[in-house]
This record gives C-alpha cells, sequence and structure tokens, in this order.
C-alpha cells in the first residue's frame, strides 16, 4: 500500500476518532481501504460530494466535520470583527439531518450564528435564505441527484451562490491545515442557533409567485391536470403549495413517492433525467389524461418533465429540450411587455444546447456561456449586476433558474414557470410538443446526446485522466467524415482555429473540457463529472425542419448522426 494512504489509516486508528470508526477500519479488504483513503473529498462543481462511510475519501462526521471547521476559520479570516451569519439546510438522504447538525454544531461553537432549518428543505431555498437573511456563508446537505449511498456538501457565499475560486480553493487550505480531528470544534454552543421554516417558505414562495408573466392564461387554463412527484425528496415542502398559490387547481401528486426517504425505494435513482425514475408519474399521467409530468430530485433544484406528443403518446424532453422551452418562454413573455432593451441576459453552460444562444440572439438578447456548474452562472450574475438584467439560465443537466433572487438552480421556482408555460401554450390552442415543434421550425432543429461512462475508485480517476490526455495529445482531425475545424481547451483557456492556425485566449476558469465544432456544425465535448466517477460526452448536432410534417424523419436523420459520431469516436 502507498505509504501516504497507510500514514491516512494509521492517523485514523491513532486519533481522536470514536471507536466504531476504528472497528470499521480495521474490518476493511485493502482494496476497499485504498478507495476510502487515497485522497481527501475535494470541492469539486457541487462543492463536496461522496460516498457514506468511514475514511477521507468519505461522507462521514469527521469529514463534514474538517470542511465546516475550515470553513468556518476561512470565514472568520475573511470578515474579521463581523458578527458572522450561516444558513443550514439538508434534503431527505440518509445521514442528512445528522450531517447537518454536526455542521451547525462546529459553526456555532465558532462564535458563528447559524439559521438551521428545523425540517427538510430545498436547496434553492437555502440559496434564498442566505440572501434574505443576509448571511456570510451557508451550507446544503445533499448529494442531489446521486444513489441513495452519497451524500454531500455545498458551500455557499454571501450571494446565495455556491463557492467560485479563489474562495472554494481557500476553503480547501483551510481545511487541509486541520493537522488533527481534535483541530475540530464539535461542541454545539446552542445560543448561536436559531431555528428557522415556514416564515423563509412564505417570503420564497411569494417572490416566485411575482416572476409569473401569464396570469390572464392561468386564470382561464386554471384547471390544466399537473402531475408532480418529489421522487422521495425536499420538493413536496414546497411545489403542491406554489402550484396552488400560482392558481392552478388540479394538482395530483405521486403518492408512491411524495413521502421523504433517503432509501428512495421507488426508484433505482432519484435523477429525473432517468426514464425510470418517471415510470410511476408517466403511469399516472396516463391514468389521468393530464396536460404535464414534472419531477423533482432529492434537493429540488433539478427539474424533468413528460408530455404528450402529437401522436398522444407521452414522451420525456431532455434537459435542452425543457431548458430551450422556459427560456425561450421568458424571452418571449418579456418581448410581448415591451420590457426588453438590450441589457437584457441569459446565461447557460458550455455544453448545453445552443438552442438557447441562437433564440436569444435573434430576438436581441445577450447570451452568456460559463463552464459547467451553477455555482458560474450565478458569479457572472453577479459580475454582470447593475449593468445587465438577467432574465433566465440553465444547463442540459435539468437544472434552470428564473429571476435573480436565488443563486442556484431552482427546480422550485422551474415547477411553477413550466405550469405557467403549458397554461400560456394552452391558451394559444397549444401543447408543449407543438411549441417545441415551432421552436425548432423557427430557430432550427438542435438535437443532442449524452454519453457517461463511469470508472470508480482510485483507478477511474487514473483512467480518466489518461483518456483526457490521450484526446489533448491525439485529437481527431475528422469526426464521422466532417473536418473538425474549431478546438476548445479549457485546461490550457485556448482557441485554436485549425483551418487558419490562429490560437486565441478563452475567458474562462481552468477545467478540464475538450471541445471539438465539425465542419458540418457538430460538437462534441469531453468533460470529467465534478461531483461524480465519471467522464461525459455531450454530442450536439443541428438540422433544418421546414414543417411539422418533417418532424420524425428530421429527428431520425439527428439521432442517426449523433449515433455515427459516437461509433466514429469508439464511445459505444
Amino acid at each position: 500500500m502507498e505509504a501516504n494512504i497507510q500514514h491516512k489509516i494509521n492517523a485514523w486508528l491513532s486519533g481522536n476518532y470514536d471507536e466504531a470508526t476504528k472497528q470499521a477500519i480495521q474490518q476493511m479488504n485493502e482494496k476497499d481501504l485504498v478507495d476510502a483513503f487515497y485522497k481527501d473529498l475535494e470541492f469539486g462543481t457541487g462543492g463536496l460530494r461522496g460516498i457514506m462511510g468511514v475514511g477521507s475519501n468519505r461522507m462521514n462526521r469527521y469529514t463534514v466535520g474538517a470542511a465546516t471547521q475550515g470553513l468556518a476559520n476561512y470565514l472568520k479570516k475573511t470578515f474579521p470583527n463581523e458578527q458572522i451569519k450561516v444558513a443550514i439546510a439538508h434534503d431527505s438522504r440518509n445521514n442528512s439531518p445528522e450531517f447537518a447538525n454536526i455542521v451547525a454544531d462546529v459553526f456555532s461553537a465558532n462564535g458563528i450564528y447559524v439559521y438551521f432549518f428545523k425540517a427538510l428543505r430545498p436547496t434553492p431555498e437555502l440559496s434564498f435564505a442566505i440572501r434574505y437573511l443576509k448571511c456570510h456563508s451557508g451550507v446544503v446537505l445533499t448529494a442531489s441527484h446521486n444513489p441513495k449511498e452519497y451524500n454531500g456538501y455545498k458551500a455557499y457565499w454571501t450571494d446565495g451562490a455556491q463557492v467560485t475560486p479563489p474562495h472554494d480553493e481557500n476553503i480547501i487550505a483551510e481545511v487541509n491545515a486541520i493537522q488533527s480531528v481534535d483541530d475540530i470544534k464539535f461542541n454545539r454552543l446552542s445560543a448561536n442557533v436559531a431555528l428557522i421554516g415556514e416564515e423563509i417558505d412564505d417570503l420564497y414562495l411569494d417572490k416566485i409567485v411575482g416572476l409569473s408573466v401569464s396570469k390572464l392564461a392561468i386564470q382561464r387554463q386554471s384547471d390544466i391536470k399537473i402531475v408532480y412527484s418529489p421522487l422521495h425528496g425536499t420538493g413536496i415542502t414546497l411545489v403542491p403549495k406554489l402550484l396552488k398559490k400560482m392558481g392552478f387547481n388540479n394538482v395530483y401528486v405521486v403518492e408512491e413517492q411524495a413521502t421523504p426517504d433517503g432509501n428512495f425505494p421507488t426508484v433505482v435513482y432519484p435523477n429525473p433525467e432517468e426514464k425510470e425514475a418517471m415510470t410511476l408519474a408517466l403511469r399516472k399521467a396516463k391514468e389521468l389524461n393530464a396536460d404535464i409530468v414534472m419531477a423533482t430530485d432529492p434537493d429540488s433544484d433539478r427539474v424533468g418533465i413528460g408530455v404528450k406528443n402529437d401522436k398522444g403518446e407521452w414522451i420525456l424532453l431532455n434537459g435542452n429540450q425543457t431548458g430551450s422551452l422556459l427560456i425561450g418562454y421568458m424571452i418571449q413573455a418579456w418581448k410581448e411587455a415591451g420590457k426588453l432593451d438590450g441589457t437584457q441576459n441569459i446565461i447557460k453552460t458550455i455544453v448545453t444546447s445552443e438552442l438557447i444562444d441562437t433564440i436569444a440572439e435573434k430576438n436581441g438578447v445577450k447570451c452568456y456561456n460559463t463552464l459547467t456548474g451553477f455555482k458560474y452562472i450565478a458569479g457572472l450574475i453577479r459580475e454582470l449586476e447593475g449593468r445587465e438584467q438577467f432574465i433566465a439560465g440553465g444547463e442540459e443537466s435539468y437544472g434552470y433558474l428564473i429571476g435573480d433572487f436565488v443563486r442556484d438552480k431552482d427546480a422550485i421556482a422551474s415547477c411553477g414557470m413550466l405550469a405557467e408555460l403549458v397554461a400560456y401554450a394552452k391558451d394559444k390552442g397549444m401543447s408543449l410538443f407543438e411549441m417545441l415543434q415551432d421552436t425548432y421550425t423557427k430557430y432550427g432543429f438542435y438535437l443532442e446526446g449524452l454519453i457517461s461512462m463511469t470508472k470508480k475508485g482510485k483507478d477511474g480517476a487514473e483512467e480518466i485522466k489518461a483518456m483526457m490526455r490521450n484526446w489533448r495529445e491525439n485529437p481527431p482531425l475528422t469526426i464521422n467524415g466532417s473536418k473538425v475545424v474549431r478546438l476548445l481547451d479549457f485546461q490550457e483557456l485556448v482557441e485554436k482555429d485549425l483551418l487558419t492556425g490562429n490560437v486565441t485566449p478563452i475567458q474562462q476558469y481552468v477545467s478540464d473540457v475538450l471541445q471539438f465544432y465539425t465542419e458540418d456544425g457538430s460538437k462534441i465535448s469531453a468533460r470529467p463529472s465534478g461531483t461524480e466517477p465519471k467522464i461525459k460526452f455531450y454530442i450536439s448536432v443541428k438540422g433544418q425542419l421546414n414543417n411539422k410534417a418533417d418532424y420524425y424523419a428530421v429527428e431520425q436523420t439527428l439521432k442517426d448522426k449523433i449515433d455515427a459520431i459516437a461509433k466514429d469516436l469508439k464511445l459505444v
């Protein structure tokens, strides 16, 4: 075993850790020990996230405590002579309440005042609370849509956004500076902890209701049938209440998935991106002849939807399609209200559909692209504040934000605005599927594919690094018979024009991402995940839809092209 791994193991066995932890370490085999100790959990695009269990590379009392102590130390250095305030929330995952209480223990013991949600609440509400309560920071305990064995820790900054450079690196430095478990203050100071709940709910929901731009359409279509599933997560606390406040009368919750449960008993993965997770909701929608199906992940920052196509079949829209409809609707509503004056913007990620760029451009709205991770979208909102007005933003992984009173992806507000979009479309005699077809006809038929390769443990991490290194050193000259004309390397922060040889700098944070553009307009992106042991390949192609009658033929042609690209790159 490598010396540094053995050193960490010895430190846990000889240090001031509880006996149950030490016994668990002694019973582990060498492979499990290596995976549990070969590194420390680090902040990625979604913060701290990992499998629950003992070890420095696992989510447990001590890694959560060390992260919080490091964050507390950094906050005290950054805001000297101030009464520092933080907000804490958690989702429905196993151990989330216990981890949240540990976070409150450590913060309070360090003299930091804690606003503690007394029951599970959605991640976007935590972002709202940080801003409303004028906190310096905040933490939510969640692993978003990951499998049940995972948990996570998202750290937020003063603006309600997840921490970005340099704060994330500085926090990690403070965590790494903790030499012993004895450096962590675990003894709660109760006077520094205040419980919060319904009063924040009402303020937050009122803000979302204020986003509504088609109130008359809702009044006329208040009886549309909405099927909603929280997938055993936090959405049950707010989504039904929001839809009622907005004026929708027929909201049907999937009862089998309504109770918060960290074992997620009715799904393999509590992820609305997965067709399997939507099975019960779609079944209920068929029974009721509903107008839309919506499901949120455990911490309610992502939403997936199902709609009926023109054949009466229920289909699931992908994150790019939903985001394009939602953002396109907001732009159209602002345009109809005469509110567009050239200072508005849309912000999305570099791997999200360029259909959104096209919609924004054709309507005179700026569209910015950031690295993957909503913290980068929030960072750009902050940077442009006072000069430009943010309308909406999103990313292909089913996360969207409307308005700027929250600074993270917000499935609660998205559910409200998607329901409004259905009412708006129906008021015009259309379904959401027909609206999607109209969007493709007007702006171009963009279609995206995603291939994820899971590579677990230390060996998997090294394999992913080797794959990216090979793509950099031996980039493809052609993809599916079309010449590669542009290469964007977000690690080197350069864009290379392969036709002219020109090299220009990219104004972004450094990230291990490669993008290839081909002569025929296809785009292929390679990106190791920041929150899961995966490498992801995003394939984007574009066609022309001249009329709705050609929809399925064009769609099949584009699907075949995505498959051909994947085969050519040996991704399948």
